[in-house]
């Protein structure tokens, strides 16, 4: 069984910085990307970063220069550092990761519970 846990989420006043986690555990073999989705109210799901397994970086224009993705291989966890918060930025924030849990199966998505995230004065 794959969970992903996240955390780190909260209020905000604009301009201020929040760091998220997600924390993949159980009967893993390999992660390939790991990203972060968003999700406002009356809004579909939207893409906002991904890492790759290398670790290369890929972000939503919406978020370019503010937010930074990251992820440690070895505790199997993402990050996403969001500094200069706008209240556009509200949303439900949830991660996802792409991953085999043995060696030869198709890789899955698994999803997380996802943190609420709310930037206002």
């Amino acid at each position: 069984q794959v969970q992903l846990v996240e955390s780190g989420g909260g209020l905000v006043q604009p301009g201020g910085s929040l760091r998220l986690s997600c924390a993949a555990s159980g009967s893993i073999f390999i992660i390939s990307a790991m990203r972060w989705y968003r999700q406002a109210p009356g809004k579909l799901r939207e893409l906002v970063a991904t890492v790759t397994s290398a670790g290369t970086p890929v972000y939503a224009d919406s978020v370019k220069g503010r937010f930074t993705i990251s992820r440690d291989n070895v505790k199997n966890t993402v990050y996403l550092q969001m500094n200069s918060l706008k209240p556009e930025d509200t949303a439900v924030y949830y991660c996802n990761a792409l991953l085999a849990v043995t060696p030869g199966r198709v890789m899955n998505n698994y999803w997380g519970q996802g943190t609420q995230v709310t930037v206002s004065s």
